[in-house]
């Protein structure tokens, strides 16, 4: 949800690899947070937006601090699990 309201596949295009039932799940979670609010259009088929709150909006800076800090770590990160994986072997 880029600043506007999404349509499921489009969240779903967004997001590569996640599952329809697990992205109806987590927007029904957020939507349940009051993080995002859900519109069903009365079309057939019906057209759902979805679209951030004032309260979801509020998270964005700290979710984009969140993703700089990884991608900034990125390679420190893999460093430190290919020590810990040689150093804790699997059975």
């Amino acid at each position: 949800m880029r600043g506007g309201s999404e349509h499921h596949p489009e969240l779903q295009r967004a997001l590569p690899g996640i599952s329809q039932r697990m992205l109806t799940l987590t927007v029904r979670r957020l939507e349940r947070d009051g993080l995002v609010h859900r519109t069903v259009h009365p079309e057939v088929p019906p057209r759902v937006e979805y679209e951030l709150t004032a309260m979801g909006h509020s998270l964005t800076h700290l979710l984009r601090s969140l993703a700089d800090w990884s991608a900034d770590h990125r390679a420190a990160i893999a460093e430190s699990r290919l020590r810990w994986d040689a150093a804790n072997p699997l059975p």
